[in-house]
């Protein structure tokens, strides 16, 4: 529970047993590996080096808070510091206010200060570095929306000196206060209230054209404003909550959490909140690595979105206004592409509430907008539009597939046929439909331009090109989540017509090669033409971020007339097998320069980008799930390690941790919309969800192992399952699955049952 919501008696009452049992497992030695708890087997720093493009970044936070921070560099190699941290407002791309405590008076300075660091230590609940040159040893530790510095000086010989900034506002210090606040892209406010343990001999403000600080009284008001302490301040401990209403609002919220400045209590409080969060699932067996990259991954999927409620009132950058939340907190910063196809579907399981609200929020961003669209990439500064498709649709429909009503279902659904029906299929972009998406509306797919041709729509940004299969395939599956809706909500001859137009990725199949094909704007297929190097950088003439062997299989809601189409089982299992062993025909420097986003290769497979993950899951459908349960033992193991480069590409906020989690359990949701799970391999011997109601749903493999990766046999509750699937209403009602896993395959087993897939259309026929 929140420290929010005790009394102060509470909290403390809470804390002090909380140190109680911290000091009991201290005198009962160090714990062996397979009894630490959860959270003792994060390492944020898995994945901060990264192979080709962002990093993780190894965020201090509690699970979906507002307050998140991480070190200011650009990832684990860079030696220096750029400041400490106040408040990451974007998960990795932006943050808010610099501090930077000093030893000496400088003639000038920036706007904040660069460290070389060293004896780095950091839990998701919190961090310890020692800035070398003015020899201070930092630590941090944050509630949900407050956080506390300690900041300890080596020498009571120093000039204990802290410099605050804010990169583009104002702040304002008083006494043993600061408050303020900074303005990010021109139209959202991040304000800060900080209170200090004992009263500065003098205040100063940074000249902004000279770099001098200028000291005068106690009361100061500038963009960087320093603070100098006695000499004898040998610690010096600093309280700050923050807001997005106001600076009073970021007061009161420092009031209501950390009253305080025993640092250790409030990182104590913290380590229980994680505790509580990663317990919802308890794994046994496997190796310490696989529990280490499980928990790490599972922290990871807590990042976003971040609940920006504020005593009952949050800001939407959306329409710029203060709301009430009628009780219900308010969520941001969510990357949909990313995370529908894993992220929301986890939560789905384990956190129903939290989803729900998060779906709330969704409906409420489309409320708040004049052209009542869903949201794609909501952040603290608004909706970016990024990527392609709509795919905030597929967390609706698969939410409520799966038993979750307490959201406005009707107004979430008139949202997503709106901005069907008006918003451009034009990657970033948010704009009405133009002459390009019609042209789809009527034909069915997006047209492409000839290799070489000049663009001839002003609309069509210069970076990221058409992407002309990869939008088709995206509206199509964004089609077939709506007919899910419409059904719903009872409007059958509507869910009908969205049905047929989720089959439109027809019309770019092509049936001599087996891809997915950009055609013209006259219907012809563009030649000559290279499935693994057409489209330029990023292949996103085409495609994006990816080429042609992973869009061939962006079909995951109707697998099964992905096999139609390509001629039957035994050719989609060999296409299957071409992506993962056909091997790159350039150098790894050749083929990286173009395609940066498409590594972590087995062949032309990626395991580094979120429209591949579904792909290893795709035996189960072709009657060879013995085939998946080795491929997706390989990848993990293969590219998910607890090292400084243990995560293949972009990790997005969870949006390939959530794949890690599910898929190291043993299930995967290939079709978010559809309540099914796809069997996999697990990792462990047995792996127990906490669901809603108090009810435990059990995964126990006995032996699972690297060598026993294979499913011999199952049993649910007791029974013979001869499936490689589970219904969503098997799973959330409790139970367990039971697996004999083995060495060898057993490749009878699942084989003739595959998971289910769209419904057929009446006719079967291609749109005309």
């Amino acid at each position: 529970m929140c420290l929010r919501n005790f009394s102060s008696f509470g909290r403390a009452a809470l804390l002090l047993s909380l140190f109680a049992a911290l000091s009991a497992c201290q005198r009962r030695g160090v714990r062996s590996e397979h009894s630490l708890e959860p959270v003792d087997c994060v390492n944020p720093y898995m994945g901060n080096i990264s192979h080709l493009l962002v990093p993780t970044f190894p965020t201090v936070h509690l699970p979906n808070g507002m307050m998140r921070i991480y070190p200011e560099r650009r990832d684990y190699t860079v030696e220096t510091l750029a400041g400490l941290p106040l408040i990451v407002t974007n998960h990795r791309e932006r943050s808010a206010f610099r501090l930077s405590p000093l030893s000496s008076h400088p003639d000038s300075v920036g706007r904040f200060v660069t460290y070389e660091y060293d004896q780095e230590q950091i839990k998701p609940y919190y961090y310890r570095v020692l800035l070398d040159e003015p020899d201070i040893e930092v630590e941090f530790a944050p509630a949900y929306q407050s956080a506390i510095y300690r900041l300890s000086f080596a020498k009571d010989t120093q000039r204990q000196i802290i410099l605050l900034s804010s990169l583009d506002g104002e702040l304002e210090a008083t006494g043993r206060s600061i408050s303020g606040y900074q303005t990010l892209e021109g139209k959202t406010r991040v304000y800060l209230h900080m209170q200090y343990d004992r009263k500065p001999l003098r205040v100063g403000v940074r000249d902004e054209q000279t770099g001098r600080i200028v000291f005068g009284g106690h009361e100061r008001i500038g963009k960087t404003v320093a603070l100098e302490f006695p000499t004898d301040t040998r610690r010096l401990h600093l309280r700050y909550g923050v807001s997005l209403i106001s600076a009073q609002q970021a007061k009161a919220n420092l009031s209501k959490e950390i009253q305080t400045n025993e640092l250790d209590m409030v990182a104590k409080h913290g380590r229980h909140e994680w505790s509580k969060h990663l317990g919802r699932i308890k794994v046994e067996g496997g190796t310490a690595e696989d529990r280490k990259v499980f928990y790490t991954s599972l922290y990871r999927t807590y990042e976003r979105m971040i609940n920006i409620s504020e005593d009952g009132r949050y800001y939407s950058a959306i329409d710029g206004q203060i709301h009430n939340d009628e009780g219900i907190p308010f969520y941001t910063d969510d990357w949909i592409w990313d995370t529908y196809r894993a992220v929301h579907p986890l939560r789905v399981l384990i956190d129903p509430l939290k989803q729900q609200h998060m779906l709330v929020s969704f409906v409420r961003m489309a409320e708040q907008n004049p052209e009542g669209w869903l949201p794609t990439f909501p952040e603290v500064t608004g909706d970016t539009h990024r990527m392609n498709g709509n795919h905030g649709i597929a967390t609706f429909a698969d939410a409520y597939a799966k038993g979750l009503t307490g959201f406005n279902l009707v107004s979430a659904y008139q949202a997503a046929k709106k901005t069907m029906a008006e918003k451009s299929f034009l990657p970033w972009t948010r704009i009405p439909k133009g002459p390009l998406s019609k042209y789809m509306d009527e034909h069915g797919y997006f047209p492409a331009l000839r290799i070489g041709e000049r663009e001839t729509d002003p609309r069509v940004t210069l970076w990221e090109k058409r992407q002309a299969v990869a939008v088709t395939l995206a509206a199509a599956y964004d089609y077939w989540t709506l007919s899910q809706m419409a059904r719903f909500v009872g409007k059958d001859a509507e869910a009908q017509e969205y049905l047929r137009k989720s089959y439109d990725y027809r019309t770019l199949f092509n049936y001599k090669t087996g891809f997915f094909h950009p055609k013209d704007d006259k219907g012809r297929f563009i030649q000559p033409f290279d499935y693994e190097l057409s489209g330029g950088l990023g292949a996103r003439d085409y495609y994006d971020e990816n080429n042609a062997y992973t869009y061939r299989w962006d079909v995951q809601h109707n697998p099964a007339d992905l096999i139609y189409l390509m001629g039957g089982r035994e050719q989609f299992i060999k296409y299957l097998d071409e992506t993962f062993r056909t091997p790159l025909s350039k150098s790894k420097w050749e083929f990286y320069s173009q395609l940066p986003d498409q590594s972590g290769n087995v062949g032309q497979f990626s395991m580094a980008n979120e429209p591949s993950l579904h792909i290893p899951y795709l035996y189960n459908y072709a009657g060879a799930p013995w085939k998946t349960q080795r491929s997706i033992r390989k990848l993990i193991s293969s590219w998910f390690r607890n090292d400084l480069m243990g995560v293949p590409g972009d990790e997005d906020g969870g949006g390939l941790s959530a794949f890690v989690v599910f898929s190291m359990m043993g299930i995967y949701p290939v079709t978010p919309g559809l309540p099914v799970y796809n069997i996999g391999t697990p990792f462990f011997e047995r792996v127990t969800m906490q669901l809603d109601g108090g009810r435990l749903f059990t995964i126990e493999a006995p032996k699972a192992s690297a060598t026993n990766k294979y499913i011999q046999s199952a049993k649910l509750n007791g029974k013979a399952l001869d499936r490689a699937w589970l219904k969503h209403s098997e799973l959330i009602e409790g139970g367990t699955l039971e697996l004999q896993m083995g060495p060898h395959p057993n490749k009878l087993w699942g084989a003739n049952t595959p998971p289910p897939s769209a419904d057929p259309l009446p006719d079967q026929e291609r749109r005309k």
